[in-house]
Order: C-alpha cells, then structure tokens, then sequence
C-alpha cells in the first residue's frame, strides 16, 4: 500500500497537463514565450533585399552622383577647416537621406516579426539586473545543456542550407562574373550588385524556411517548459480560489457571527409565530424602519427551539400558527417585510399581543 501512495505522489508530480491561462500570463510577465530570432532575422533580410531589387538601381545612381559631387566639390573647394566642414556636412545629409528607407524598411520588418510571433508585449522583469545571471556556474551548464547543443546542431545547418544555395546561385551566375573585366566600372558594380540581391534573396528565403521550422521547435520546447503537475494545478487553483478547508470555516465563522447578530435582535421582536416545535419566526414592527411588519429572526427545528428559548427568556409572546409560520420562513428573508398576503393575518396576531401587553 505504501509503495502505491509513491507511485501516486510520484506520477501526480510529473508534469504532464499543459499550462493554465494563469500559468501563460505569469510567464508572459517575466517575458518567457515562444519565439525564433531566426524568424526576426530572416524577414528584416528578405524585406531589405526586396528593397534593394526594387530601389536598387536609383540607390546606386545616388550613390554615385553623391561620390562625383564629392570629389567635385573637393577639387573646386579651397582647402580650409570651414569649407571641409560644410562639405562633410553635406554629405552626411545625403548619406542620411539616401540610407533612411533602409533603415525604416529594417526597423518596421523586425518590429513586424516579432508582432507576428508574440504580439504586443512589455515585460519590465525580463530586463531587470538580477546577479544569478552572472553565476559562472549556472553559464557553464546553460553552454553545455541539451539546448546549447540543439543551437549548435540549428547553426550548422542554417550555415550549410544557406551556403548551398549562395553556392549553387552563384554558380549559376559564373559566366557573368568571369566577363566583369570585360566591362565598365559602373556595368560591373551594376552586374555585382544585381547578383549580390539574387543571392540575398534566396538565402533570406531559405533562411526563413529554417526560421519557421525553428520556430515550430521553440513553440514545442515553449509549451514543454511551462507543462504543469496535477499538483500544480490543484495549488494555482488553490492560490486563486482559496483553500476549500479555509473557505469553508471562513464561511463557518459567517454564518455563526450571523447567527449571533439574529438571536441579539430575538428580544426586540414584538412576537415569534411558531409551528410549533419545527419553525420559529419573530417579528417586529416599527414605523420608523419600514412599514410593515419585518422578520427579525427565523429558524427551523434547533434554531427554532433557540429562538424559542431567548424569547421567553426575554417576555417576547410565542404564537401558534402552522400555516403562517411555514409560510412566512418560506417565503421571506431576515430583514424583509412580510408580503401583503399576510397583514391581515398578522395584524390579527400583533392586535392580540399588544392588547395582551396593555399597548392599545
């Protein structure tokens, strides 16, 4: 029996069950989700090689009357410090201007990927300072851990996917490449540049086939590392909800402190209708609070016999009346004025009691 209730400790630990919404969200917090820097990577290439074969050969025709107005300017300009300066300056604003599609179409590619892969997300604890990452320890076996290991296996093969095919889009280019001697400065970095963009664009994409593929594995890995125990779900439920043995005597101490308040307010009712040993109901008129009779106290069998007790106790009048007393224990609550059904009925009784103590 004792190596059974072992087996059961053993099996509701393992971690088995996939991750709650609670569990997700903590680990989004701390900036833990599933995501390939490899995808980042790939999309911001592919985006700005895409840029290049569109806006190439405009770039190029900048960057070339940006070179000639240079030196132009250069061989006209009287050597001095202010000339040089504005001269730099120029071609700094030049540089800039050409240069900003470039990096707008990088900053917008990469911000798209990582959208696409986690969506909106601000962690603040994900950056904070904390000295356990600069345990040597902890680094040595995060360096020699199975997924150091699956990084490396990942790198050599982007490294020889990718080479391949620059390889083989080279190869297929060679004839080109041989005549470029052949040919004017500006037809040659034209030639060099359009086989440059070929190559970037199949090496991006065969880049971001192995960034999904990565992907994929980072989401399984991800799901894996935040699978939860039976027991973990039944503490997080526990966390949330509040222990069950808790809630129960919160809800104990409740009801007693209620209980309590209802038998302090028994010796101020003007009269309790009984069954008369099942029900107890007492009630109390006051013009002030409401305008009909209300039920101050009820109870059933025990608490009826202890509503019982206090009243007499306390020269509170007990009324036999089965048909009413069920019916109002039935049909209202503690502070409730009694329905319109029963005035006449209970007129007829509060005429009785305040006849019997001398109040009319």
């Amino acid at each position: 029996m004792q190596w059974l209730q072992l087996d059961l400790q053993f099996f509701s630990g393992e971690k088995t069950e996939k991750a709650t919404p609670k569990k997700r969200q903590d680990a989004r917090k701390k900036g833990q989700v599933a995501k390939s820097q490899d995808v980042n990577t790939a999309v911001t290439l592919l985006a700005l090689f895409l840029l290049l074969m569109i806006t190439g050969h405009s770039m190029l025709q900048s960057m070339l009357d940006l070179f000639r107005h240079s030196f132009q300017d250069l061989m006209l300009l009287e050597i001095s410090e202010e000339n040089i300066q504005v001269l730099m300056v120029g071609i700094l604003k030049d540089m800039a201007v050409m240069l900003a599609p470039v990096m707008g179409v990088a900053l917008i590619a990469g911000m798209a990927s990582n959208i696409g892969q986690i969506g909106f997300m601000f962690s603040p604890e994900s950056i904070q300072f904390k000295l356990e990452k600069l345990d040597p320890i902890k680094g040595f076996k995060r360096i020699y851990s199975m997924r150091a290991i699956v990084e490396l296996l990942k790198s050599i093969l982007k490294i020889t996917f990718v080479g391949l095919i620059t390889f083989f889009v080279i190869w297929q280019r060679m004839d080109e490449i041989l005549i470029l001697s052949q040919k004017s400065v500006y037809a040659a970095i034209a030639t060099l540049a359009d086989i440059t963009v070929s190559v970037g664009l199949y090496a991006s994409g065969a880049l971001l086939f192995l960034a999904m593929l990565d992907f994929l594995y980072q989401k399984y890995d991800f799901e894996k590392s935040i699978r939860m125990s039976k027991q973990d779900i039944k503490d997080e439920y526990k966390n949330i909800e509040g222990d069950p043995l808790i809630k129960s005597k919160i809800k104990q101490k409740q009801r007693e402190m209620a209980m309590q308040r209802m038998m302090q307010e028994v010796p101020k009712a003007d009269v309790v209708i009984t069954n008369p040993t099942h029900y107890a109901i007492a009630l109390k008129y006051d013009e002030s609070k409401q305008e009909a009779p209300y039920i101050v106290a009820k109870g059933v069998d025990f608490m009826a016999q202890k509503i019982k007790y206090v009243a007499k106790e306390n020269n509170v009048i007990l009324m036999e009346n089965r048909p009413l007393a069920r019916a109002l224990y039935d049909q209202t609550e503690i502070g409730q004025a009694i329905p319109e059904e029963f005035f006449k009925a209970v007129a007829e009784i509060l005429a009785f009691v305040y006849k019997s103590k001398g109040k009319i």
